[in-house]
């Protein structure tokens, strides 16, 4: 298992940015269990894109990155927080990889002379954007073939924050949630830009394997 060191609660803007915990190194057995399905659903998506090169959008301390880079993938990514990027840089040199890997820009900001890659990856980010169309266009831009996405699925999300009685005030919703879709909700969204091939459900969350449309 990769380890990284996280944000921790560090906010940019007003925005909580990263993980405030570190959620892929916890013993709990509810988050280990969780983040095993998460894990294996986006492990399986990969396998099937078969990429020599990623590019994840949205990559906070970067855990994902590192760990494609362990399996020989040429991997980098990017995060709107230049605070949450120094964290990932400082993962990158800890571990003995080129921190260069990693850098500060805005997913409305992709061009494809920077950020186009076999695959594109996006996970746990668009709840958190105001402009979830725009930030999609963006993706539809710089993809050229594969891309994965995922958000938190409603309202099983927020259901399970309220039963271990986390954000009672705001209805079991997460601070800087700010987009809200049901699994048939994101796939018809997703749908006005990609191509959607395949549709995992990891408990809490939506998560979809999406190709460029031809």
């Amino acid at each position: 298992m990769t380890k990284v060191k996280v944000a921790g609660g560090l906010q940019e803007g007003g925005v909580e940015v990263g993980n405030a915990f570190d959620k892929y190194g916890s013993r709990n057995p509810i988050v280990r269990l969780m983040m095993r399905g998460f894990h294996d659903a986006l492990s399986a998506f990969v396998a099937r894109a078969k990429p020599t090169s990623i590019h994840e959008v949205g990559c906070g301390e970067g855990f994902w990155v590192l760990t494609w880079h362990k399996e020989g993938i040429a991997a980098r990514g990017s995060d709107f927080s230049t605070q949450v990027i120094a964290i990932a840089q400082e993962n990158a040199r800890e571990q003995g990889v080129e921190p260069g890997l990693f850098r500060a820009q805005s997913i409305y900001d992709l061009t494809v002379e920077r950020d186009r890659a076999d695959l594109l990856v996006c996970c746990e980010v668009l709840e958190h954007v105001e402009k979830p169309h725009e930030a999609l266009k963006a993706l539809q831009r710089v993809a050229s073939d594969y891309v994965v996405l995922s958000v938190p699925r409603e309202p099983v999300w927020r259901a399970l924050n309220l039963v271990r009685g986390s954000y009672v005030r705001d209805l079991g919703n997460t601070p800087g949630h700010i987009q809200h879709w049901s699994r048939r909700a994101f796939i018809a969204l997703v749908s006005q830009y990609f191509e959607v091939v395949d549709v995992r459900t990891p408990l809490p969350w939506t998560m979809l394997l999406c190709r460029v449309r031809r």
